[in-house]
Formats: C-alpha cells, structure tokens, sequence
C-alpha cells in the first residue's frame, strides 16, 4: 500500500483569515487560486459587500485596491514561510506607478482577481508589482515594497545603554 500524503487544506477565507493580520470584514480575500514561490493569484467578492470597511460614502474607491494586493502580499509570505512557528509580519512602505483603470470598484458584479508578483526582496524587504482584474479587464495596478519585521529577524539591535558611540 502507498502511504499518501494528507490532503493540503483549502486556501479558503478561514484559512486566509488565520494567517494574515486581517480579521472580520477586513479580510478581504476568499481565496487563493493558484501560487508558487514568485506569485499569487486570489479571488475576491469583499467589494460587492455593502459593509464592506473601506468603503466611503457607499462607495468602494478603486485605490481600495491596493488593499487587496497588500493581503494577497501577505498571503503569499504566509505560505512561504509556513514552515516557521509564525510568519514575519510585513509592512506596507509605499506603492508606486499605481495606474487606476476605474473609479469604483463596487460597481464589478463578477469576483476580483488579484494577482501578485515577487519583483525582487532579501531579508528585510520585498518589492511586489500587483494587478488587480475582473474577467480580463485590468482595474488597478501597480508595485509595492513590504517591509519585513526586522525584530523578528534579529536585524535590529539596539546599542547598550550608556555607549560612548552609539551606531
């Protein structure tokens, strides 16, 4: 008999939820579609919720967007790190060349796709260039460097107290 491997959970909103720093209504993705080591792709339906937490004024600006390549960033640090105790946390430090395609993003009946693409990173940083679609018909894109948790790294250690030449 062949031993088999134990089925690999499903990438579902609770398994989303579990594992970024998101919880509630603002975790906005339902799901991871595909990914390897230098991409994701997910779905999300977050932006036809009424309740939805980024929306103002009952509407759901396409920058909003942005957060939900932020999440499926964070995903994908999840899943590659999942051999460690606990995934580093990330830190959005900026966006760039963000090219807004729509206004809204409520307005889209039909999920969100949300792709996201490892540009470049080390210990400390990665850069992402994201995409956000529905059907074919790209809403948003742009890049984005993530600052990763240099505390839990060990990068950052602070010079003892009363050192005559403090770095």
């Amino acid at each position: 008999m062949n031993a088999t491997a134990a089925p690999a959970p499903p990438l579902d909103h609770a398994w989303i939820a579990a594992h970024i720093p998101h919880a509630g209504a603002m975790c906005v993705l339902d799901s991871v579609d595909a990914w390897d080591a230098e991409r994701i792709r997910c779905t999300a339906t977050s932006h036809r919720d009424p309740h939805n937490p980024l929306r103002a004024h009952g509407r759901l600006a396409a920058v909003c967007g942005i957060e939900y390549a932020a999440q499926a960033m964070a995903v994908h640090g999840a899943l590659l790190g999942a051999h460690d105790a606990r995934p580093r946390a990330g830190y959005l430090a900026s966006v760039r060349n963000v090219d807004a395609f729509v206004d809204r993003l409520d307005i889209f009946a039909q999920p969100l796709t949300v792709d996201a693409q490892r540009v470049s990173g080390d210990g400390r940083s990665v850069l992402y260039g994201f995409a956000l679609r529905c059907g074919e018909r790209v809403l948003l894109s742009g890049r984005a460097a993530v600052m990763l948790d240099a505390s839990n790294a060990g990068a950052f250690q602070p010079a003892p107290a009363g050192n005559p030449k403090p770095r």
